[in-house]
């Protein structure tokens, strides 16, 4: 039977776990906190759009923007980019990313750490942008503020950075089961858009998470799901050639979609006036379709019961969509997830009653086709099929529109990406080109810190050394010597201690006992290989370790333990050859070993 000690249990055994590929129950367990966590920032989000929609909102409900005069409706968006313009725009320009971009901008380059301005931004443009009648969701707020909130429970914690990764994941999965209540659709978001892999080490933690979100989230607001679906089903089959050209409709219509948002010609334009040509367009609209602000979940729900007119489907495809698309364009940090399942719900039941016109009693029920249509155009603007698939699944509750949903999202997607050029909207957004996430080897690096092979056994001394302190060096056979430096400006030089002692038994066997009580010893000069280093955070990537020795052209890394300037330690050594045999062989105890390394001499430049 396993025994533990006290050691076992503390904090600092728990962040060396971490470092490790195989931290399954820590990872599990910040899953859980960081669920928990998220879904009350949600629930406190929500109350927070309630509060202010009992101002002037009719029956306090955000969606009521029917119920709103035609003036204050239409003077509501000219107020909130007034507000975004003075207050956000006023700050330094790395503040003012918010939303989903922010999230991924962070976890690729930044390790997954979230500056504080940013997230509290998030609150309240958040809140001003949808109560302010802009074509805006709450989803993108709330993966910003969950998956910063679990980054920070991990830096609070001063946990390795991998387990950040993980704890990105897990917010940004919980605050979207709490919002839609689709704990599933949120797993496979967070795996498919923000970390792009399926991993089990990622895929456990993260399920625990939108779990416990979801679970807060039901506590306050009930298990129902976010939509009342009518009773209905595809019927014939002859409805999927109809299916078909549908997907391929919604395809163009993410196309355009994207193609607006990411407007160069718009982004050239003055500040002054892109805000307030999107608040009088978004006003000018309004005045006349009340359902283009907002999220438009109640738009959704009117489509689903045949409630709305064609023009007004026709005005939340049309105008909904470049209303969003042209706000995002503008600088306008808002979320579009909600907006674009309503421009999918419209666009799929403008298709359903078309078809209906064609083969009178035949076609499917139009609520059927506006459910297909929010899934294929989540899942082309996204590029993300199977998150849409699950949403889908979890919005409707019907299992059997699983089939023609996986038809309307593939030819969606493939129209999307091969007719108009179109990457998934988030990955655009942060570069246009490849994700540094979407190559493998960064991806195998970037779940292990340094720490899980990294070499230990090192000990440390100054350039200039007796016979006696250098066998004392020597006792604990150690693997590197580290030899520092007297001033921070030269680089810190390592020497294999097989090759110090070697020679120490050769030149001690030439001299006297007196004159080696008297010499002392410049390792620099000693006979042997030594590799240049520079330091590396004990919390760090191999992938941060790797890019690191490729871009600087070093030999090894040496790792700092310590979070006081004057505390500093170091606790190990990272070579090359380290991170190589980790990432071909998948070994820990391989990678554990001593490694194999191709270090460069040193030149009299660098004594």
């Amino acid at each position: 039977m396993a025994r533990f000690s006290r050691s076992d249990f503390t904090l600092e055994s728990f962040r060396r776990q971490l470092a490790n590929v195989d931290a399954l129950p820590q990872l599990c367990v910040l899953g859980l906190v960081s669920g928990v966590i998220t879904g009350a920032l949600m629930v406190g989000f929500r109350l927070l759009l309630e509060a202010g929609a009992l101002l002037y909102m009719p029956a306090g409900d955000p969606e009521a923007f029917e119920g709103l005069s035609p003036w204050l409706r239409a003077l509501l968006p000219l107020i909130a980019v007034t507000l975004v313009g003075v207050l956000l725009y006023r700050q330094k320009s790395s503040a003012r990313k918010l939303g989903v971009s922010h999230v991924i901008e962070r976890l690729t380059y930044h390790q997954g750490r979230f500056p504080l301005r940013n997230w509290l931004n998030q609150w309240w443009v958040g809140v001003v942008s949808v109560l302010g009648g802009l074509s805006a969701g709450r989803e993108g707020p709330a993966i910003h503020l969950g998956a910063a909130a679990a980054s920070g429970l991990g830096q609070q914690l001063r946990l390795p950075n991998n387990s950040l990764r993980v704890l990105v994941a897990c917010g940004t999965a919980a605050g979207i089961a709490a919002s839609f209540n689709t704990p599933i659709a949120g797993v496979i978001f967070a795996m498919e858009v923000v970390m792009m892999e399926y991993t089990l080490m990622s895929f456990m933690p993260v399920i625990l998470a939108s779990t416990m979100g979801a679970l807060v989230a039901q506590l306050m607001y009930g298990n129902a799901p976010a939509f009342s679906i009518p009773d209905v089903a595809l019927g014939s089959f002859l409805n999927l050639p109809w299916i078909v050209v549908m997907g391929l409709a919604i395809g163009l219509l993410s196309g355009l979609f994207i193609h607006t948002a990411r407007s160069r010609w718009v982004k050239q334009q003055p500040l002054w006036l892109r805000l307030g040509a999107i608040g009088v367009l978004t006003g000018a609209v309004a005045w006349f379709f009340p359902q283009v602000q907002g999220i438009g979940y109640d738009s959704v729900a009117a489509t689903l019961d045949n409630q709305l007119a064609i023009s007004v489907l026709l005005a939340l495809v049309v105008f909904k969509l470049l209303l969003t698309a042209l706000t995002v364009a503008c600088g306008v940090p808002i979320g579009i997830i909600g907006p674009i399942l309503v421009v999918g719900a419209a666009a799929g039941a403008l298709c359903g009653l078309l078809g209906d016109a064609i083969w009178p009693g035949k076609s499917a029920d139009p609520a059927v086709f506006a459910m297909l249509g929010m899934a294929a155009m989540m899942g082309a603007v996204l590029q993300a099929p199977l998150a849409a698939l699950m949403a889908l699944l979890e919005l409707t509750h019907l299992p059997n529109i699983m089939l023609p949903g996986m038809l309307a999202v593939v030819v969606a997607c493939l129209t999307s990406r091969q007719l108009t050029g179109c990457e998934g909207f988030f990955i655009s957004s942060v570069r246009y080109g490849l994700h540094p996430l979407q190559q493998p080897l960064m991806q195998a690096l970037s779940r292990v810190s340094v720490p899980a092979v990294m070499e230990r056994n090192v000990v440390r001394t100054e350039r200039m050394v007796s016979h006696a302190q250098m066998r004392k060096l020597l006792e604990p056979n150690p693997v590197w010597i580290v030899i520092e430096r007297s001033t921070r400006e030269k680089p810190v030089l390592a020497l294999k201690a097989a090759q110090l002692a070697r020679w120490l038994i050769e030149h001690e066997a030439s001299q006297t006992p007196e004159e080696i009580a008297e010499e002392k010893i410049d390792l620099l000069e000693i006979p042997g290989k030594r590799i240049e280093m520079a330091p590396i955070s004990l919390q760090a990537t191999l992938s941060e370790a790797f890019i690191t020795l490729q871009n600087d052209a070093l030999g090894a890394l040496y790792v700092v333990h310590g979070y006081r300037p004057k505390q500093r330690r170091i606790s190990g050594i990272i070579t090359r050859g380290a991170i190589e045999r980790y990432y071909q062989y998948s070994d820990s105890q391989q990678a554990s070993e001593t490694p194999r390394d191709t270090p460069n001499d040193t030149s009299d430049s660098q004594r």
